[in-house]
């Protein structure tokens, strides 16, 4: 097996491809599909470098590049023209995050089908790796194929997480995601949004894990917190007015970053992205120690 192979399937699926183990998309595909040009699209990136992480976007080395070309188009680098620019790949999170600075119908639209046709392309290949033909074939040619088909399963069998875009209007599936999110928190679920208000209590009364609250004092009054603690007594909140961004952090290890506060979710499209880089995650629990309950 190549390190980089194209997907198949029709239509958008056709312009998924697989390099580094992942499910990833061109540049000058997804311009197509966004009708813009694709110098465009790099500069989204350039433009917001903090919101791409290599594991949202990278651009192909020389050697993938190649490998790529070959493998996919039956073409080198060299029949390209001496102008030619290794392009630039999104993986799924990539292209939600692009999709919040293409601010268009069209980027909407367009998002919504890229998004079902990565799932589809999930499923393909987590219904293809279950045949065990194939996994015997694979067995006798190499067995250093193994190893990556165990992976694969590991992938396939994580949860879920609460990495996504939410398009304006979709004020249920928001919510939801959210509810099932904290519901994964077992022991404590940290929440800092400065304008929390009432719309948070009749989420976090259905928890059962210690709920820590960090917010401004201007939306959530002592006397709402105090009400709700006489009947259900999960709720601690501090008041710190030095945060603007959201901040969900469950069992004082998974993080996520919100693009809008708990209120407002679902009334215009916003992302939540999961934090996986472990100094930001402890810089953060390093900053609200004061607040951060014993687990």
């Amino acid at each position: 097996m190549n390190e980089i192979t194209k997907s198949g399937g029709p239509e958008i699926k056709n312009l998924i491809y697989e390099i580094r183990g992942k499910q990833v998309m061109l540049d000058s595909d997804l311009a197509k599909l966004y009708g813009v040009e694709t110098k465009r699209i790099n500069e989204a990136v350039k433009n917001n470098t903090q919101k791409f992480p290599e594991r949202f976007s990278w651009k192909l080395s020389d050697e993938e590049c190649k490998s790529f070309l070959v493998e996919n188009f039956d073409q080198k680098v060299e029949t390209r023209g001496g102008k030619y620019k290794n392009p630039r790949v999104f993986t799924e999170q990539g292209v939600m995050m692009l999709a919040t600075i293409l601010k268009s119908s069209i980027a909407t639209e367009v998002t919504i089908r890229i998004m079902d046709a990565f799932v589809a392309m999930k499923r393909y290949i987590s219904g293809s790796l279950i045949e065990q033909k194939y996994v015997n074939e694979i067995v006798l040619e190499n067995r250093d194929r193994i190893k990556l088909l165990e992976q694969s399963f590991e992938k396939f069998s994580e949860k879920k997480d609460l990495t996504g875009i939410y398009f304006n209007g979709h004020i249920y599936d928001a919510y939801s995601a959210v509810f099932d999110a904290f519901k994964e928190a077992k022991e404590s679920l940290i929440i800092i949004d400065a304008y929390a208000d009432k719309t948070l209590l009749d989420i976090t009364r259905r928890l059962k894990s210690k709920i820590v609250l960090i917010t401004t004092d201007t939306h959530l009054s002592a006397q709402d917190i105090e009400k709700y603690n006489e009947q259900y007594d999960n709720l601690a909140v501090f008041y710190d007015n030095t945060f603007h961004d959201r901040y969900f952090i469950l069992d004082n290890k998974t993080v996520y970053h919100c693009g809008t506060s708990i209120n407002r979710i679902g009334h215009k499209t916003f992302s939540i992205t999961k934090i996986n880089d472990r100094g930001i995650i402890e810089l953060l629990l390093d900053r609200i120690r004061p607040y951060r309950p014993q687990n």
